[in-house]
């Protein structure tokens, strides 16, 4: 058998002294009118005031059956989906409601800190690249271990007398760059992206083949060597912002699970808010004496 919860026990205790009792009126009188329960304890002892929909309900005394209010499962789940805890305090559990908006705006400020620090530390370490690592240096380098006997026009006529750290990357044929690197087998593992992409700054402080284009980069250079202090140091500054980036992402995670928590709290909440049903009828009922008013109880309880 289902327990029923205390509101469901008390509710009965108030409205079970009115079963099978008699209102009486005298002979001749027209009935007047009488308070009707409605289920709802805090209507039936505060009046229709508790719930701010007017005033205290009062109706004549005649058949009436009046059922307690209830809230939809359907309305709470769309509140909290669209806001974590607005069904929640649509059905009246407002601790849980607290702990759910509570949740969405720590998730939403954590995540948007951390974005934001993943975007200054990007405009950081991209900006370091642009001015230590030229690709005009690491393509003079991959022209040492280019195929002998084949010509690359990777450098923009007209740069040749430029200086190669200015706007380095003004100076370089694109697509010749990275027809040479293709050409350098068993040595290069990748090609270099068109400046500006992430992917350019992702592989210069990634893969050793781009070592040689960093400005403290040694003038010989063999895979196993050791990495110059620009490409380690501008690695972890890079993976710093990703690690602000995953974390951002891990938040927004978060919060989007929590609005779905709270969708399906809220629905639960509300049909646990519907389980308890009560209604109290009235009835004038004629009497050799006059009028008597019986009132009778239904309570039910819901699955």
């Amino acid at each position: 058998m289902k327990r029923i919860g205390g509101r469901a026990v008390l509710l009965v205790i108030l409205c079970g002294v009115l079963v099978g009792h008699g209102v009486p009126v005298h002979a001749g009188e027209k009935p007047e009118t009488h308070r009707v329960l409605t289920g709802n304890l805090r209507v039936d002892l505060f009046g229709m005031d508790a719930l701010t929909d007017g005033p205290r309900l009062a109706l004549p005394a005649d058949d009436v059956a009046v059922m307690m209010p209830r809230k939809s499962p359907w309305l709470a789940a769309g509140l909290s989906l669209l806001l974590p805890g607005a069904g929640e305090f649509y059905a009246e559990s407002y601790w849980k409601a607290a702990i759910f908006v509570a949740i969405d705006v720590a998730a939403i400020a954590i995540a948007l800190t951390n974005n934001g620090k993943g975007n200054d530390k990007t405009w950081f370490y991209q900006s370091y690249a642009n001015g230590h690592w030229s690709v005009v240096k690491y393509a003079e380098y991959a022209q040492t271990l280019a195929p002998t006997g084949r010509t690359y026009a990777w450098r923009v006529q007209g740069t040749e007398g430029m200086d190669p750290w200015d706007r380095p990357w003004t100076q370089v044929n694109w697509a010749e760059l990275n027809r040479m690197e293709r050409d350098i087998a068993g040595y290069y593992s990748h090609t270099l992206p068109a400046y500006g992409e992430q992917q350019y700054y992702e592989l210069i402080g990634k893969y050793p083949q781009f070592n040689q284009g960093w400005d403290d980069a040694p003038a010989a250079f063999t895979y196993g060597d050791p990495l110059t202090a620009h490409f380690t140091w501008y690695a972890n500054e890079r993976g710093k912002a990703n690690t602000y980036y995953e974390t951002a992402t891990r938040w927004v995670t978060i919060a989007i699970v929590n609005h779905i928590l709270s969708a399906v709290d809220a629905a639960w909440s509300a049909s646990i808010y519907n389980k308890a049903h009560a209604s109290v009828s009235s009835r004038v009922i004629p009497t050799p004496a006059g009028y008597t008013m019986m009132s009778s109880l239904k309570v039910s309880y819901s699955l």
